[in-house]
């Protein structure tokens, strides 16, 4: 069995100019061509790219929960060799630790995930996007005393 090792970055927030490249998603899009192929040149094989939940402080006592772009990369880890100056009761006290594979997630309302595979970022996303910013507010009963005699004074003024 292969064991991985891997490393998450963040994924570029703006896109970088270059020759040829006018639009901005053009410019995004070669931001990310950019550390994909540093990353591969150092033999890190892209994933997955995903949107997870960053709980932060703001103010004194408060936190907010912001979301978060990142770029998943993997690589295999490379097999130990054992060594033969270690003598046999010292290498059976050795222990490896291995990364397994992470769970199968997938961009929730993905049409083309792998069945089985974990909806991310899941039901909170699902409340946050439904919530259109709009406080529920009650309908106005009546009209108040200052506004009747503002109304009056104007209309005293016109005539």
């Amino acid at each position: 069995m292969q064991a991985f090792e891997y490393k998450v970055v963040p994924a570029p927030a703006k896109g970088t100019k270059a020759k040829g490249v006018k639009t901005p998603e053009a410019r995004f899009a070669n931001s990310i061509e950019i550390l994909l192929n540093e990353m591969a040149a150092e033999g890190w094989e892209f994933q997955r790219a995903e949107l997870l939940p960053s709980e932060e402080r703001s103010g004194l006592t408060g936190s907010t929960t912001n979301w978060r772009n990142v770029l998943v990369f993997r690589r295999v880890l490379a097999a130990e060799q054992p060594e033969t100056a270690q003598a046999p009761a010292q290498a059976a006290t050795t222990v490896e630790f291995r990364h397994s594979e992470p769970p199968l997630t997938a961009t929730a309302g993905d049409p083309e995930a792998p069945g089985g595979a974990t909806p991310v970022p899941g039901a909170g996303a699902a409340r946050m996007q439904a919530d259109d910013g709009v406080e529920e507010l009650s309908p106005v009963s009546g009209v108040t005393a200052a506004l009747k005699n503002r109304a009056a004074q104007k209309g005293d003024g016109e005539d």
